[in-house]
C-alpha cells in the first residue's frame, strides 16, 4: 500500500537554497556555524567609514548594546573597538521560538592612516550607533595655493 505526499515546492527550495549555501561555504572556507554559536557566538557588528576633508568617521551599528560594555583604543596605531551584546535568558513562562539576532563578544580593528590625530579621537554614542570622529592632522589637509596673474 502506498501513501500519497504532497509535494511543497517552497519546503524544496528552502533545502535546495540551505545545499547551496553550505556549498558555497566550503568553497570560499567559511565554517559552518551551529544553531549554539547564534546565541553563544560571535558577531561583527555593520561598520560605515566616510572621509572629508577634515575627518574621518566611522559608524558602527550596535542596536542593543549597553554603551558601558563598549571599548574604544588607540594602540601602535590600530583602532580598536570591543564590546558584546548579552543575551537576554527567557523569563519562567516564556519560550524562545526563534533567535537570530547575534549575541557574545564583538571586535573591530582598524589601522589608522598616518594623516590621522589619534591624540584627538572622539566617540558618541546614540540611538543604538557609536558615531567615531577622527580628526586629520593640520599638515595633511589639503591647502589651497593661490596662483598669481603676472601681467607682461
Amino acid at each position: 500500500m502506498t501513501s500519497l505526499v504532497r509535494w511543497d515546492p517552497f519546503k524544496e527550495m528552502a533545502a535546495m537554497q540551505e545545499r547551496m549555501s553550505r556549498l558555497f561555504d566550503e568553497i570560499w572556507g567559511r565554517p559552518r556555524r551551529v544553531e549554539e554559536d547564534y546565541i553563544t557566538g560571535s558577531w561583527l557588528p555593520a561598520v560605515d567609514v566616510k572621509e572629508s576633508k577634515d575627518a574621518l568617521e566611522i559608524s558602527v551599528e550596535l542596536p542593543g548594546v549597553d554603551p558601558k560594555d563598549v571599548e574604544v583604543t588607540v594602540e601602535g596605531g590600530v583602532l580598536s573597538i570591543r564590546g558584546s551584546r548579552k543575551f537576554e535568558k527567557a523569563e519562567e513562562g516564556e519560550t524562545y521560538h526563534r533567535v537570530e539576532r547575534s549575541y557574545g563578544s564583538f571586535e573591530r580593528t582598524f589601522t589608522l592612516p598616518s594623516n590621522v590625530n589619534p591624540d584627538k579621537i572622539s566617540a558618541s554614542y546614540k540611538l543604538g550607533v557609536l558615531h567615531l570622529t577622527l580628526p586629520k592632522r593640520e599638515e595633511a589637509k589639503p591647502k589651497a595655493i593661490p596662483v598669481k596673474v603676472e601681467e607682461k
